[in-house]
């Protein structure tokens, strides 16, 4: 969450929809000093990434609605903005071991069941977790563009 919030900031305080990169990266880095330019220049690339933010040309502009969060008086981002993003694939696994009572490798071997037994091995693991998650009805929306982007990449 504090990956968003530290977003949000940039637009929320210069009261703007859109932001040129380098804007952002002004407030982030100089404006606010709460880390270097390669830093929120990481920070942008991991915040569209996860799908928080769309990049076209020069300008950013966020893909999530800015009123629904708040700053913290007193915000600075910590470290765990510039950690490697969990696999979306990897954090349905653990909503839907938490929802079940299962363990995590119990889930997985289930969802290679399904990948195997019902598709014959034409299935995308990333497929076979959103089916799971139906079953239990586990959220998975919020995932959605996450999954595809990783498939994506595999091609």
């Amino acid at each position: 969450m504090s990956v968003k919030i530290a977003v949000a900031a940039p637009f929320k305080h210069m009261h703007k929809e859109r932001l040129q990169k380098s804007e952002f990266v002004f407030y982030i880095a100089i404006d606010r000093k709460w880390m270097n330019k390669e830093q929120a220049n990481h920070l942008l690339e991991r915040a569209r990434s996860e799908g928080l933010v769309e990049v076209d040309g020069g300008a950013i502009r966020p893909l999530f609605d800015l009123t629904e969060v708040s700053i913290p008086l007193g915000f600075k981002p910590t470290s765990d903005v510039l950690a490697a993003e969990s696999s979306p694939y990897e954090e349905l696994i653990g909503r839907i071991a938490a929802a079940t009572g299962k363990t995590p490798q119990e889930v997985v071997a289930e969802l290679n069941r399904i990948v195997t037994d019902c598709f014959d091995g034409n299935l995308r693991v990333e497929a076979a977790v959103v089916i799971l998650a139906k079953k239990y009805g586990v959220a998975f929306e919020d995932k959605l563009a996450a999954l595809e982007r990783a498939v994506e990449k595999k091609r």
